[in-house]
């Protein structure tokens, strides 16, 4: 008498998952905002993502980069855009970053974007040309404390995971750190 029951809500589960996979996604070409230039990583792998989905998938996947504001242009096309999965947005931690940056921006990433999954990890590393006496992190602390107004480091831009992670550095060894963003 128990199984009867079981055996009803797996045939009503499955009844379901027919039904779903019956759907034809997508009816039309897939658009993947990328909101930075072209010939970076981020846009070679969004290019990599949208060859395998235009294979797995059966629909021509495109890679339409809308680089400015930090990303906020591309996120807030994608915010705009029909919610039919038909437009998305390959982008990094700066959606997240920028939500927190910006006092006001035409979109909230919380209402208006949702997460799909995360494609890949980028380590964030610190680097010195040889010359500098420095071989780690303690070292370049210290040899920043000895200079009269610090270092000065590169980011790839204001507002990005190295520009932050570089500001964090400076704030938690108490030196000072100069941004030169990219």
């Amino acid at each position: 008498m128990k199984t009867l029951p079981a055996f009803a809500c797996a045939i009503a589960l499955i009844s379901g998952v027919q039904v779903a996979v019956a759907q034809n996604y997508p009816a039309r070409p897939v658009r993947i905002i990328l909101p930075f230039t072209s010939g970076g990583g981020t846009d070679i792998l969004a290019r990599l993502l949208a060859q395998r989905l235009t294979e797995a998938l059966g629909q021509t996947v495109l890679v339409d980069n809308r680089p400015g504001a930090g990303g906020n242009l591309g996120a807030d096309l994608v915010a705009k855009s029909a919610p039919d999965g038909l437009t998305l947005l390959f982008s990094t931690t700066s959606t997240a970053i920028n939500a927190t940056l910006y006092s006001k921006l035409p979109f909230d990433i919380r209402k208006d974007l949702v997460a799909i999954t995360q494609v890949a990890r980028s380590p964030v590393v610190v680097v010195t040309h040889p010359s500098v006496p420095a071989r780690n992190v303690r070292e370049l602390v210290d040899l920043s404390k000895k200079i009269a107004g610090g270092l000065n480091f590169g980011s790839n831009g204001s507002g990005t995971v190295s520009h932050l992670a570089g500001t964090m550095l400076s704030q938690y060894a108490g030196i000072r750190l100069t941004l030169i963003p990219d």
